[in-house]
Parts: C-alpha cells; sequence; structure tokens
C-alpha cells in the first residue's frame, strides 16, 4: 500500500490557502488526534471499544485525504480487536506522515 503524506499538506492548502503557519498547525493537530484514535484502539477494553476507535481513526485519515491511512484503520476496524500486525503497521503509516 503506497502512503502519500502530500496529499495531507494538499487537502490542508486547499482548505486554507499558502499559509504555511495554519497548515503547520492544522497538521499538528491531525497528528495529534491520530495519536489519540491510537490510544483509544491500544486501551480498548471491548471489541466494539477496538472498532469504534479505529473507525475515528478512519474518519479522521479521510477528512484529511490520507487514503493508505484511512484503509488501514478500515482494516482494524474489521478485523480482531488488538491485533498486533495492524497496529506495527498503523504505526509505519503515522511515522510516514
Amino acid at each position: 500500500m503506497a502512503y502519500d503524506p502530500g496529499a495531507i499538506d494538499a487537502t490542508l492548502a486547499a482548505a486554507v490557502g499558502d499559509e504555511p503557519a495554519l497548515i503547520a498547525e492544522l497538521r499538528e493537530a491531525f497528528l495529534d488526534g491520530v495519536k489519540r484514535c491510537l490510544e483509544g484502539m491500544k486501551s480498548a477494553d471491548t471489541p466494539d471499544g477496538w472498532t469504534s476507535a479505529a473507525l475515528r481513526l478512519k474518519g479522521l485519515a479521510a477528512s484529511f485525504g490520507a487514503v493508505g491511512l484511512m484503509a488501514l484503520a478500515s482494516e482494524a476496524a474489521s478485523g480482531q480487536a488488538h491485533d498486533g500486525a495492524v497496529m506495527r503497521r498503523l504505526h509505519r503509516a503515522i511515522e510516514r506522515l
């Protein structure tokens, strides 16, 4: 699966124009949200909690044009809770953002 970190910046630029400081601030807010979703997945007590956190991640990724991350979150939501392989792939994808 290919990742396009530039898609996030392009989505933000389309939304706010040529405002590098604002783009950087929104990008940081996006990454903070992504990290909160991952923490929600890690700390989920039930399979439904895991799925809910994964779906939040999917929605957040979709909002910012992070298609690869969205696909991984969708896979996590439909898979087994606390799947270590999926979590490792999510972490790698986030590091590339």
